[in-house]
């Protein structure tokens, strides 16, 4: 019987192992149909745009419960059984983006080692909300480094961190408040109160996680700079979240992001946040790597105090 001081990290490594050499489903992936349900969801539910402040806040959040939480218990429940170590393995899988958050990033820097601007604009926007039909080499490789070292967190290591603490149930329950806080939470005028459970239930889930992922980035590159970015400049971004995130990554691969960014023909002025030189071709090569050497640093971390605890357990 597979002792139980290894079964977490076990399962772990062949959720990542999994992701690495399948990457995600290309027909019928659970998100993707996930999405569509969310749509339908949205427009059942969502009365106006914006419609009522505290109407639209409650019927956001029954929108998340109905779609989220019978999907939770259904994993809870299976992973109990005999062959939820299976369950698990598979929830992580699914949930897992660090294969595709790869590729991604990887076609972008391509395209701008071939002085191909077009093929990278139409490569970064799969990445961003923003617009990038404007962006010269060095707001493509802003956009994708930005990108990066923010799905980091949302597509890997948050999902590593709920899967620690829940196993599959987690994960999958992280993901999908992950992807209905992409679909609902914007702050427009469809989504400024139908999406606010879904934003706030999403920083409450990262509020951990995004914490970790920039003591990360920190540890695995130059983590003076990195801490420094992420003490004074953090703050500073919008987001409770991915301010840490972004500004200790940013420290870390020694390049300057934020700025001006154009989102649905408006332009946000972003804080700048890093040190160093403006974003290029090197910086999304030194972020991609933050996030392959982060997850095999969670693996070895998780793995280590596993079985430290059995140890413990059994002086």
């Amino acid at each position: 019987m597979l002792e139980v001081s290894l079964a977490l990290p076990l399962t772990v490594l062949m959720g990542i192992l999994l992701d690495r050499l399948l990457g995600e489903a290309r027909r019928f992936h659970p998100l993707v149909g996930f999405g569509a349900l969310a749509d339908r969801a949205e427009l059942v539910l969502r009365c106006g745009a914006p419609g009522h402040p505290l109407f639209n806040r409650m019927n956001g959040l029954l929108g998340w419960l109905l779609l989220v939480a019978p999907l939770a218990a259904l994993a809870m429940f299976c992973q109990r059984q005999a062959w939820g170590w299976a369950v698990d393995v598979a929830l992580l899988y699914f949930a897992l983006g660090a294969r595709s958050l790869m590729q991604h990033g990887a076609q972008v820097a391509r395209d701008l080692a071939a002085g191909d601007l077009a093929s990278a604009r139409m490569h970064v926007s799969w990445m961003v909300s923003r617009d990038t039909s404007a962006l010269d080499e060095e707001g493509i490789s802003r956009a994708a480094v930005e990108s990066v070292l923010e799905n980091g967190n949302d597509a890997v290591f948050g999902t590593l961190f709920w899967f620690c603490v829940a196993g599959g149930a987690g994960a999958l329950l992280y993901r999908l408040a992950n992807t209905l806080d992409a679909m609902w939470g914007y702050k427009d005028a469809r989504r400024i109160y139908f999406g606010w459970a879904a934003a706030r239930i999403d920083d409450a889930l990262n509020l951990v996680p995004a914490r970790l992922t920039a003591l990360t980035y920190a540890v695995l590159g130059d983590t003076r700079m990195a801490l420094n970015c992420w003490r004074t400049q953090a703050q500073a971004w919008s987001s409770p979240n991915a301010g840490p995130v972004i500004a200790a990554g940013a420290g870390a691969i020694g390049a300057r992001l934020g700025g001006a960014a154009m989102y649905h023909g408006a332009q946000e002025m972003r804080p700048k946040v890093g040190a160093g030189s403006t974003a290029n071709l090197a910086h999304i090569h030194h972020a991609l790597a933050l996030v392959k050497r982060g997850q095999w640093l969670w693996l070895g971390v998780v793995a280590a105090v596993t079985v430290l605890a059995r140890v413990i357990e059994h002086a």
